[in-house]
């Protein structure tokens, strides 16, 4: 499971163990969603850009091309090619950013796919069903995102119901893996704390969901509307009452900076499809700050994207050929972005890793955490 091996102030050095390989920590997992990156980046580009985790969406894929076809062909692993462990998010948060009516029951979500407006209902049973039959390493418990700001007694009454859910969650998942025909019986529940910026319904709901001795836990519904500093300070308040021996995740979250900040509060996993996304519209992560390729003043400009980076990009073109490509409008412009921006986000979290065993993740932290979000 997991193994921590080194910390520094409360950000952790570790290790944790999936039915498709082991897990080096902290962690940035890149977001296939759909079973695929955003930007033509195939399984094979994963690894070579150094990806030790995908995330692809439980919602997404029972959608099209459904759950009960993947799991016939084999499994998500199989179907995508991917032989790493991959994490699966488990739908809530699609549900209530994407679904225009939704009704919320005790039992679950009702709503209307967004790509074709036919009925679908899902509760903690339901996603577990999906994310059984797509095979992930990893996952995560069906819960409802709460917006903020949002009212303190309907915070509360959420984190009640999603607590429920999640007790839900694990029964349902332990029955699906012991059956005869699970694609993947090793399949492991994090659970989500929720409680919007409220410290002590946070802390509250971080009591009873550790006491499910689950193999990990998320810190869900943040970087949704809330100050960086806000964000800092409610991960920093639940931390100390998440269990010392699991993983913990802070689920959609975000610049290189949150990341620094969020290791430095203790934080392993984290994902965000912001390196993908900015990279499409030609933002670029860089060593000293972020560019826009689309500038003109990088038209004659022939050092590759960052001299101090050695992704397949930036050993072999150069910034006048990329922009010429956003301009052109090419699909090869999207694919080098994005493949740069993944490996910049991979690369960072070698080095946080190396930082911490070399005990000096503090002065890493000093150094770039700050500068790497600022536009050059």
């Amino acid at each position: 499971m997991y193994r921590l091996l080194k910390q520094e102030g409360r950000a952790r050095r570790g290790e944790f163990e999936t039915p498709h390989g082991s897990v080096q920590t902290p962690v940035f997992m890149n977001v296939g969603t759909q079973g695929a990156i955003k930007g033509a980046l195939s399984a094979r580009d994963l690894k070579n850009i150094g990806c030790q985790v995908e995330l692809s969406n439980t919602y997404h894929l029972h959608v099209r091309p459904g759950d009960a076809l993947i799991k016939e062909l084999g499994g998500l692993h199989k179907f995508m090619n991917w032989d790493g462990p991959i994490l699966t998010d488990s739908g809530g948060f699609q549900i209530f950013s994407l679904a225009q009516l939704r009704k919320i029951k005790e039992e679950g979500v009702s709503f209307n796919s967004h790509v074709d407006g036919r009925h679908i209902f899902m509760g903690p049973e339901e996603s577990m069903q999906i994310q059984s039959n797509l095979g992930s390493d990893i996952a995560m418990a069906f819960d409802e995102c709460i917006k903020i700001p949002s009212p303190r007694d309907y915070v509360e009454r959420s984190c009640d119901r999603t607590y429920r859910w999640l007790k839900r969650c694990k029964t349902a998942l332990a029955e699906y893996s012991s059956r005869e025909d699970a694609v993947n019986p090793g399949q492991m529940l994090f659970g989500i704390n929720q409680g919007a910026v409220f410290h002590d319904i946070r802390i509250e709901h971080m009591k009873k969901i550790a006491e499910l001795d689950l193999p990990g836990y998320a810190i869900g519904g943040l970087a949704v509307g809330e100050s960086h500093q806000e964000m800092y300070d409610t991960i920093q308040a639940v931390e100390e009452y998440m269990p010392k021996d699991k993983p913990r995740y802070l689920m959609g979250v975000g610049t290189p900076g949150n990341i620094i900040e969020g290791v430095a509060r203790g934080v392993d996993f984290l994902d965000c499809v912001m390196p993908a996304r900015n990279g499409r519209h030609g933002h670029l992560f860089t060593w000293g700050g972020i560019i826009n390729i689309k500038n003109e003043k990088y038209a004659k400009d022939t050092r590759p994207i960052d001299p101090d980076c050695d992704c397949p990009v930036c050993r072999s073109y150069s910034r006048a050929y990329l922009r010429h490509l956003f301009k052109a409008e090419e699909m090869l412009a999207m694919r080098f972005a994005v493949m740069h921006n993944l490996y910049f986000y991979n690369k960072l979290m070698e080095r946080i890793r190396e930082s911490l065993e070399q005990g000096r993740f503090d002065s890493f932290r000093r150094e770039y955490s700050e500068i790497l979000d600022k536009r050059i």
